[in-house]
């Protein structure tokens, strides 16, 4: 997939003031920290489309970007370590939840994962919860850049392991770094895929 145009949409709390569900939506989420607005802007090769910021946390807002005229991109606030009050959080969770059950044309969620981490329990939480909503979703594994090559396939194959404790079929997964953009058209390749499945569906 050769991204062409990529901008910025709106920003919201509310899923009723979300863009017309009229294309397919790939979100991405994360702990905080995990790399996000970084692999957005690589994913998209346009710099500073998705804010970056040292301290995590940044995003608090559902941030869709339209790319290619075809399909939206969501940038969701991350879960997990941010130094917001428990209030500021339990809205946030209260938006997010109310994003996934209710965004009718969500095609797919990324899940960003930090490839150097040992599985963690907000991560396998998060995605325990999408499986019980059946929310079709992918694992993401970001900056695989940032340590050998074997000590990340170490890494991913304990995590998958312990996946395989929980799921019956494992999501489909990725590895990406958003400096090196390692993974980019793999990722960019599958939301092609998608698009393309989606279009030819009976009643598309």
């Amino acid at each position: 997939m050769i991204i062409r145009d990529a901008r910025f949409l709106t920003s919201n709390t509310r899923v009723e003031l979300c863009p017309p569900p009229d294309r397919p939506e790939y979100a991405f989420i994360g702990r905080s920290n995990v790399g996000k607005s970084s692999l957005i802007n690589a994913l998209t090769s346009r710099a500073g489309l998705a804010k970056t910021s040292a301290s995590p946390g940044k995003t608090q807002l559902i941030n869709h970007f339209l790319i290619n005229e075809q399909w939206y991109l969501v940038d969701l606030p991350g879960y997990g370590y941010a130094k917001v009050s428990k209030t500021a959080r339990a809205e946030w969770h209260k938006m997010i939840n109310a994003y996934l059950q209710r965004r009718e044309n969500l095609a797919c969620v990324c899940v960003l994962i930090d490839s150097r981490l040992p599985p963690q329990a907000s991560d396998l939480e998060f995605m325990e919860k999408l499986g019980e909503m059946g929310v079709p979703f992918v694992m993401v594994f970001t900056k695989i850049d940032k340590q050998s090559a074997s000590q990340t396939r170490t890494l991913i194959t304990a995590y998958l392991a312990k996946m395989n404790e929980i799921w019956d079929e494992l999501p489909r997964h990725f590895l990406t770094s958003a400096s090196t953009k390692v993974g980019r058209d793999e990722l960019l390749g599958f939301i092609d895929e998608v698009n393309q499945n989606l279009a030819a569906a009976p009643g598309a």
